[in-house]
């Protein structure tokens, strides 16, 4: 039995179902670092430890990024949707989804 047009349909399909996904952005913690100290080390100091020079920091209402790093409410998900549309007394910051994968990766190397 030779193969028809409907074989070749479902080759193709087969094919396009099963292929690998396409390469997705891969976050950078050390850009994620740099807009961390460009647009949040003002207000949040990276660790709970040290001299905070003209910042606030280390209280319930300026967490340290180390503290939001760690805290289990706080997962990457949630960091994400806090980074889209954040609320009052944080500005919006009108990052793009990669810097937020960014900023969200530098947050994880604090988790640890």
């Amino acid at each position: 039995m030779k193969a028809g047009p409907i074989s070749a349909i479902l080759a193709a399909v087969l094919i396009v179902l099963f292929a690998p996904a396409p390469a997705v952005h891969a976050a950078d913690a050390e850009n994620g670092r740099r807009i961390a100290d460009r647009w949040c080390a003002s207000c949040h100091v990276v660790s709970g430890s040290g001299a905070a020079t003209n910042r606030v920091g280390g209280t319930d209402a300026v967490p340290t990024l180390a503290s939001i790093a760690r805290d289990p409410a706080r997962g990457p998900n949630w960091l994400r949707q806090w980074l889209t549309a954040p609320h009052p007394p944080m500005p919006n910051l009108n990052l793009s989804r990669t810097e937020i994968d960014d900023v969200v990766a530098y947050l994880e190397t604090l988790s640890r």
